[in-house]
């Protein structure tokens, strides 16, 4: 009996739809959309931090790249353990926020990051980090 319960619950997660899983995976909020990006992307799992990106050909660029940068294992272990600190969170409206954030492994760091709703979903626009760092090092501000 045991075993045919265990079999039945394999049976079911495997059915579950795509749409189940989106539903599991959504964001519920700006806070909740950026903390699961950061954490995915600090733990190297670029598919899981698209999930929570919004999807254009700059981000798509933007995350592409990162992914491909090359670090040493003490880098890597190091991110993967880091906790997230949220800094600031400002409401620009009802669907757009920014995020000043750091993590635990490069403390001195601050990046900010744009989380936009869309069609009901919140995701994080990535490139707004960029956009962000290239005004910082010029000395300009960035206005959207």
């Amino acid at each position: 009996m045991k075993n045919y319960f265990l079999c039945l619950l394999f049976f079911a997660a495997a059915c579950s739809s795509p749409a189940d899983k989106e539903k599991e995976e959504a964001a519920e909020n700006d806070l909740d959309a950026a903390r699961s990006f950061i954490q995915a992307a600090l733990k190297g799992q670029w598919g899981k931090a698209r999930d929570f990106m919004l999807q254009d050909s700059i981000n798509e660029q933007q995350m592409d790249a990162i992914s491909r940068v090359q670090l040493s294992t003490a880098e890597k272990q190091g991110l993967w353990d880091a906790s997230i600190n949220i800094h600031n969170r400002k409401l620009e409206n009802d669907s757009t926020s920014i995020i000043i954030y750091s993590n635990s492994f490069h403390k001195e760091n601050t990046d900010t990051l744009k989380v936009v709703k869309v069609d009901g979903r919140w995701l994080v626009d990535f490139k707004y980090l960029f956009n962000q760092n290239a005004a910082n090092s010029t000395g300009q501000t960035h206005q959207e």
